[in-house]
């Protein structure tokens, strides 16, 4: 399929949700190799959270963001894809506790928990903006 040409990924999976695209690779390095085009991936609406099991220490998975179909050439640290990622895992790894690594060119680390149909995150953030709505 296109999504997977403008990738230039290697899918072991590939699937989506109601608003993402999800593609799980082979290994680390095939998530951190990854040089997407992204004017032909800007052709989709939705974002691609793309997915491999963690080499590095300390880790269960890695991940990248790309949603330049909205505005973003890739995420730094995407909450949301974790919320999808995290029960994408679970049967794969056998857990409901993980450590993620979001593998983008600032990278950030990602705790994620399920509970029942609940995903919980948390992490270390940096407040950049404070506003108001009224």
């Amino acid at each position: 399929p296109a999504i997977i040409q403008a990738l230039g990924a290697k899918p072991i999976f590939a699937g989506r949700n109601r608003i993402d695209y999800l593609v799980e690779v082979a290994s680390e390095q095939e998530v951190l190799d990854l040089k997407p085009d992204m004017g032909s991936l800007a052709a989709f609406s939705q974002g691609v959270m793309v997915t491999a099991k963690a080499a590095r220490p300390g880790y269960d998975f890695v991940s990248r963001f790309f949603g330049p179909g909205v505005g973003i050439d890739e995420d730094p640290v995407t909450g949301s894809a974790h919320c999808c990622l995290g029960p994408y895992w679970q049967p794969k790894l056998n857990k409901s506790e993980f450590n993620a690594w979001q593998a983008s060119a600032r990278g950030g680390a990602v705790k994620v928990r399920l509970e029942g149909d609940r995903v919980f995150l948390g992490g270390q953030a940096v407040m950049v903006f404070q506003g108001e709505l009224l």
